[in-house]
């Protein structure tokens, strides 16, 4: 069994009997946020790439909690500079960690740490979890590509969590035919409504998955379970 906690944007937290980790933890600043990074308390932090909305609070959290930071080689050893401990690990590489399998997968975006001036983070990437006898794919932000189909041929993916967004990712029309690539048992949208500019009808998208596919609109806050 596997529950599955939207905290807004891109954020989720994935926890079974045992464990609990946090998958791009942008808590701080986002206007729609469910929980402050304080209040969380996980095993392991899972980050896309490196653009603030998605690296966020990882830091931290993975300071204060003693917990790695999972990531591309390039933005973990960013992590480490920070303090942070780490697991760098690569497209296509998986591994297995005491709360279950990660792979990482090819994501069609950018990922630099952007402050004062740009630092190269490497790769961007999605993430293939699993964990409580379920398998979860988070997509990070990315475009739709044709090797969604590979992924979902290669593996039986009980959740899928798509960005919906459009100007920065997927729209909700490509983010529906990556649901059909990707053979998802379920989707949940994410990375829209955080701004005027990602407004998207997520009900809407969910009415438009194809057919063998279930979606789910979250609030942030709220969760969902998998067994």
């Amino acid at each position: 069994m596997l529950k599955v906690t939207w905290l807004g944007h891109a954020c989720f937290v994935l926890e079974d009997e045992a464990h609990r980790i946090v998958i791009d933890p942008f808590l701080s600043g986002n206007p729609v946020a469910a929980m402050k990074p304080e209040k969380l308390q996980v095993d392991a932090v899972l980050v896309t790439h490196g653009h603030g909305d998605h690296l966020g609070d990882a830091v931290p959290i993975a300071k204060r909690c003693q917990a790695p930071i999972i990531a591309p080689f390039e933005l973990a050893k960013y992590c480490e500079r920070q303090g942070a401990t780490i697991h760098p690990m690569h497209i296509g590489g998986s591994h297995q960690f005491p709360f279950g399998t990660v792979k990482l997968t090819i994501a069609h975006h950018g990922s630099a740490m952007v402050g004062d001036q740009a630092e190269y983070t490497g790769n961007p990437c999605g993430f293939l979890v699993t964990m409580g006898g379920q398998t979860v794919f988070h997509a990070g932000d990315t475009g739709l590509f044709g090797d969604m189909k590979l992924i979902g041929e290669l593996n039986e993916i009980d959740l899928a969590l798509l960005p919906i967004g459009d100007n920065f990712t997927m729209g909700p029309k490509d983010a529906s035919i990556a649901a059909g690539f990707l053979r998802a048992r379920r989707v949940v949208p994410m990375h829209y409504n955080t701004f005027e500019l990602l407004n998207q009808d997520a009900e809407a998208f969910i009415d438009s998955l194809p057919d063998g596919c279930s979606g789910t609109v979250l609030a942030p806050g709220e969760s969902l379970t998998l067994d």
